[in-house]
């Protein structure tokens, strides 16, 4: 079995062990980051993460909190096979000779190059499943110009082709790159640190899985931590109407939610995405290096 198929069919398996653990705080985290903000003297539709989750829960039941994730379920093979195949073709590059440790410095090459490539396939993944999730906030709001109902991710895709063609697929392309690119060199790079400190060197083959579930998890808030701005930038875009748009581009978005909401209108659901980071991701690298060790 090839190297490619082993990332390939290693991914895929961690992809799917991340989405099924994350989505339900992912959901909550674009809810947040795409309400519009209240006019004066009104409250926002949401207080907070857990109130989202009440409302969502009352007005949808628990089916509410998996929105969307029919699109990044059904791409999470294409998805992996770029992010994991591209960062394995990264690593061959470095090494000098098969099997060699990276150094951490190294992974993090090989960890943007994954995100510049894995990001062509996000976008559009991305802003279906972000449509899906956050129809029930934009629908409340006047302001905003998003009231279609959608039936699923394939109507998401009908509506958008329809009204701007396949291009509209990839509306937030840039803020997309610009959260996967450094957010996937953190991710890796801070992956392979922690795994090396606690192997004392390079060569990390030996560790256990309690080690590789602390590695991801905090691999996970790192990636976060370093690109939350751009994601609330990101959604904010993909969610926009496309015949009466809101923002006319992502620095137009940065300032106009500076401009209303302040540096907080930048973290709009930062606590459901850190709490969500943590098993999310640790699911995500343990399933990975289990199913690709098994390979041989």
């Amino acid at each position: 079995m090839g190297d490619v198929a082993k990332d390939l069919a290693a991914g895929t398996a961690g992809g799917a062990a991340q989405l099924i653990c994350g989505h339900p705080f992912d959901t909550i985290k674009v809810k947040l980051q795409s309400q519009p903000a209240p006019l004066s003297g009104q409250l926002p539709k949401y207080s907070g993460a857990m109130d989202a989750v009440r409302q969502t829960l009352a007005s949808e039941g628990s089916r509410g909190l998996y929105k969307g994730m029919g699109a990044p379920l059904a791409t999470v093979a294409a998805l992996n096979a770029v992010l994991f195949s591209v960062r394995g073709q990264l690593e061959s590059f470095f090494r000098p000779y098969p099997g060699a440790s990276l150094e951490v410095k190294q992974q993090v090459v090989c960890g943007a190059g994954a995100g510049a490539a894995v990001s062509l396939l996000a976008c559009p993944t991305e802003l279906i499943k972000c449509r899906l999730q956050a129809q029930s906030a934009l629908a409340a709001s006047s302001s905003v110009g998003v009231a279609v109902k959608y039936g699923g991710p394939m109507d998401v895709a009908k509506h958008v082709i329809q009204s701007n063609g396949v291009k509209g697929l990839f509306k937030g392309l840039a803020p997309t790159m610009a959260r996967e690119v450094p957010g996937n060199a953190v991710v890796f790079g801070v992956y392979e640190m922690i795994k090396q400190h606690f192997a004392g060197g390079r060569d990390t083959s030996n560790l256990g899985r309690e080690y590789l579930i602390l590695a991801g998890g905090v691999s996970g808030a790192a990636f976060w931590l370093a690109v939350y701005p751009t994601d609330v930038i990101k959604s904010v875009i993909q969610v926009d109407d496309f015949k009466n748009p809101k923002f006319s581009g992502s620095i137009d978005a940065f300032r106009k939610i500076m401009a209303s909401e302040g540096v907080k209108g930048l973290y709009k659901g930062f606590g459901p995405a850190i709490v969500r980071s943590a098993p999310a991701n640790a699911a995500c690298f343990l399933v990975y290096e289990i199913t690709r060790s098994s390979f041989g």
